[in-house]
């Protein structure tokens, strides 16, 4: 029997019924949202993507969603501190959609990146993370420039392992190490460099969500229609979405861009 949002929620229902926790389900938006009752922390999942994963992978795509959720909410139960952490700050890379504050009206530390992106900052627990806010930033008289500065600190000593794949003369390359800072990679400048050295035409990057990161030398017209399907393929199915633009990597900036089909691309 096919799943469906509803059977979805209930589903979730069933699997998160802790005392603690309250859920609600936006029908207008296809949103599934878990939450503290006593002050309103929560994680808020996009159905669809669940039910494509789980039509993939079966239940266990459902079992390591649930653990995924319970231990982020446990984590924002802690009281974080920056000072001692400072091994396990990382840069996440968010659409410019993304909320600037808590559910609880805390708000969130963030840096501009691109029209279509923006850098928030987060403490690793192991099995997941939590963004800092500005009370963290109060609490150890931290600075946002210091949280950036140790963060890129860290992201630089991360794995840039890629795996590579060519389609019609074009080269794809991947990071995905599963750690929630795949994406962040395209704030690895020294990497991006090394990658734009190599590239014998132009370097295309997408970072369709969290855990992908896509580089592509792109030396014909079909491989910005292969990049550009690849990446609205990579952003449907992501857990946290990010954007489905390229960028063209130039002189160490990167332009967002729209990949026209069997086109070359045009700026955004």
């Amino acid at each position: 029997m096919k799943m469906t949002s509803i059977k979805m929620k209930r589903l979730l229902e069933e699997k998160l019924s802790e005392p603690g926790f309250k859920t609600s389900f936006n029908r207008e938006k296809d949103t599934f949202r878990i939450e503290w009752k006593e002050n309103g922390e929560g994680v808020t999942i996009t159905l669809p993507n669940v039910i494509a994963k789980y039509e993939e992978n079966g239940e266990g795509a459902i079992d390591e969603l649930i653990d995924h959720i319970k231990e982020s909410m446990r984590i924002m139960q802690q009281q974080f501190r920056l000072s001692g952490n400072e091994k396990n700050i990382y840069p996440v890379i968010r659409a410019t959609s993304f909320p600037l504050q808590t559910k609880a009206g805390k708000k969130l530390v963030w840096k501009d990146h691109t029209a279509e992106t923006r850098i928030f900052y987060a403490i690793d627990s192991g099995k997941s993370y939590r963004l800092i806010d500005n009370d963290m930033l109060k609490r150890d008289n931290w600075t946002l420039d210091h949280v950036a500065e140790v963060a890129n600190f860290n992201l630089r000593a991360l794995s840039t392992e890629t795996k590579a794949d060519t389609v019609a003369d074009n080269d794809f390359y991947f990071v995905s190490q599963q750690d929630g800072y795949d994406a962040s990679r395209i704030l690895n400048t020294a990497f991006l460099s090394e990658m734009n050295a190599k590239a014998k035409g132009e370097l295309v990057i997408a970072a369709p969500h969290q855990d992908v990161l896509i580089l592509a030398d792109i030396r014909n017209k079909t491989g910005y229609d292969i990049l550009a399907q690849m990446a609205m393929k990579f952003f449907a199915e992501g857990r946290v979405p990010i954007t489905s633009l390229s960028f063209v990597y130039e002189k160490e900036k990167l332009t967002p861009i729209f990949i026209l089909a069997k086109n070359r691309p045009e700026n955004n």
